[in-house]
């Protein structure tokens, strides 16, 4: 692999979405416009109480999406209403940053989210306020690497992107200009 590699969506970032941003909100330096710093994403599997190995699956699910190590996560406390115990596996997560976190994003919009049946486009609703946007998936298979053949049970992930953006509407506007199909509903 050369060392001049950038990812597209990275390089499209650098030279087209930098300075429409910038003429859109009316910055004063490149510095100001928000950036992607992250994805994060995971999976909480209420079912792994009872069977261990489900944890193992969802890792080497999100491995396989990802391209990266995913690492499982436990509970933080007791909860006897969901027989859990403080330390239990009970989810997977992973977090992706730099050229894996474009590739991913460039994998997502044009060959995963195509796959969702009845697509109409992402809800705009998954922003928190403060410039990350969350996008819950029903179902892992629209991922072109999981191989539908063997996996053991359908479950859902969430993503979340997190942006240096001060506002939703700032957030929303970097990631459309990334590809996000955002329904048109607001």
């Amino acid at each position: 692999m050369s060392t001049n590699y950038s990812p597209r969506l990275q390089a499209k970032y650098r030279e087209e979405i930098v300075a429409a941003l910038k003429e859109e909100f009316g910055y004063k330096s490149i510095m100001q416009v928000p950036k992607l710093q992250k994805i994060v994403l995971s999976q909480g599997l209420g079912a792994a109480t009872a069977d261990k190995k489900i944890v193992d699956y969802a890792i080497e699910e999100l491995e396989l999406i990802t391209g990266q190590k995913a690492v499982g996560t436990v509970s933080k406390k007791d909860e006897a209403a969901f027989k859990l115990r403080k330390g239990m596996p009970i989810g997977a997560k992973v977090t992706l940053r730099g050229e894996k976190m474009y590739e991913f994003l460039d994998r997502l919009v044009t060959a995963a989210l195509p796959r969702v049946r009845d697509f109409q486009g992402i809800s705009a609703k998954g922003f928190d306020g403060r410039g990350n946007y969350n996008l819950g998936i029903t179902e892992q298979i629209i991922f072109p690497e999981i191989n539908i053949d063997k996996i053991k049970k359908i479950q859902g992930l969430d993503i979340t992107f997190v942006t240096s953006a001060n506002t939703d509407k700032e957030a929303k506007a970097l990631l459309t200009k990334f590809g996000l199909p955002f329904t048109k509903e607001q």
